[in-house]
Parts: C-alpha cells; sequence; structure tokens
C-alpha cells in the first residue's frame, strides 16, 4: 500500500511508518498537521491515509474535517481515523460522508500489529473497519431504539461484527456458525431495515450507518 500519516506526536508519527515500512508499504508522507495532510494526499495520491482526529491548532476536529474533505475530493483514497478514545459522532460524520474505504480505530490498537494492519488494508481496499470498541457502545445504544427494534439479538450481533468489517466468513468463524446461517441473518437485517438491493449502494455500510445513527 501508499500510505499518508497524519499525526501530531512525532514518536507515534515515526511508529506507524517504521512499522509499515518494515511489512512492505510505501509511507508516501507523515505529517503533523491537517493542512499537510491535505496537500500530502493530493500530491501522491496514496491509496489509504492514517488521520489522528485531534491535530493542531485546535485539537478538536481538525484531523476529521481533513478526512472528509480527502473523501470528497480523492474518492479513491481510504481514511483511517485514529483516536485516542471513543468519539462516536465523529464515526457516524465519517462514515456519513462516504460508504466505503474508510475506518475508526483507537490508537491502542497500534500495538496489536496484525490487526491494525487487517484493518488499514481492509479500507485502503474499500472496505470498513471499526474500532470494536466503538462499535460496542453503539451497539448497547442503538439496540433500544426503535430503528432498530425489529432486529433479534443474533441480528444485532451480526450488525455489530459487520460494523467493525468482518465479513460473512469471518463472522461466521467468530459466531461458530456456518456461512449460509450468516447470510440469512445478513438478509433479515436488509429487509427488516428497509435496504433493498440496489447497485448504486453498500447495502453493508448503509446497515452500519443506520446503526450509528440510532
Amino acid at each position: 500500500m501508499r500510505v499518508v500519516i497524519a499525526e501530531d506526536a512525532a514518536v507515534l508519527r515515526e511508529l506507524l511508518a517504521q512499522m509499515l515500512t518494515e511489512r512492505g508499504h510505501e509511507i508516501c508522507a507523515a505529517v503533523g498537521d491537517a493542512d499537510a495532510l491535505r496537500e500530502a494526499v493530493a500530491a501522491h495520491r496514496p491509496d489509504v491515509t492514517v488521520v489522528d482526529i485531534r491535530m493542531p491548532p485546535t485539537h478538536t476536529d481538525e484531523g476529521l474535517r481533513a478526512a472528509i474533505d480527502i473523501r470528497a475530493e480523492h474518492p479513491g483514497t481510504g481514511v483511517l481515523l485514529f483516536s485516542q478514545y471513543v468519539e462516536t459522532k465523529y464515526a457516524t460524520r465519517l462514515l456519513a460522508a462516504g460508504s466505503a474505504g474508510v475506518g475508526y480505530l483507537l490508537k491502542d490498537r497500534v500495538a496489536n500489529v496484525a490487526e491494525f494492519t487487517d484493518a488499514l488494508e481492509r479500507v485502503a481496499a474499500g472496505g470498513t473497519a471499526l474500532d470494536p470498541e466503538v462499535v460496542t457502545q453503539l451497539a448497547g445504544a442503538g439496540s433500544r431504539k426503535a430503528e432498530l427494534a425489529p432486529l433479534t439479538a443474533r441480528e444485532r450481533e451480526v450488525l455489530s461484527l459487520m460494523a467493525e468489517g468482518r465479513s460473512n466468513a469471518a463472522i461466521a468463524q467468530a459466531l461458530f456458525v456456518s456461512s449460509g446461517t450468516v447470510e440469512k441473518h445478513v438478509a433479515a437485517v436488509f429487509d427488516k431495515l428497509g435496504l433493498p438491493a440496489s447497485h448504486d449502494h453498500n447495502r453493508r455500510v448503509l446497515a452500519v450507518i443506520r446503526q450509528l445513527r440510532s
């Protein structure tokens, strides 16, 4: 993968760059603020960018706003947001800006190199990768809302795993069921959430967005 990193903490920025380089990926740029991120993406057109949500000068949502701009201006570039804490509103805003090639991980995930690189590769390939902690909080709140009320406990569980970016095969492995069973649960989720088949939309991501907004 060709990667641009935007992280204002120099030590973490260098750690990410070294870790990804050692695994054969190309670091096009490693920058410390949102403006430099926008310039680097425009110049290098990477496959994916890792973006810290809170960057200079205000350390609020500069990274998020830059990520949304990148999704609009460079739709072929995946965006993986990084945060120290679970901030579900940011996950909602990012997903609402595009239906694929997005992710949101807690910075603690860097400690698990395989997990981090797997998530980054999914996002670069046009998939979705949400931190399990984010999904857990959203699922806990969303399951009490009317929009998700028709779903069974198992269907909500499948939806949560979908939100993490897992394929049907990975969901089947996590739940110790067959792929066919997962396919039936996924179809039921789509049906109950009113998401008909369409060539213009990614129903898996739309289902996840429905969960986030509930």
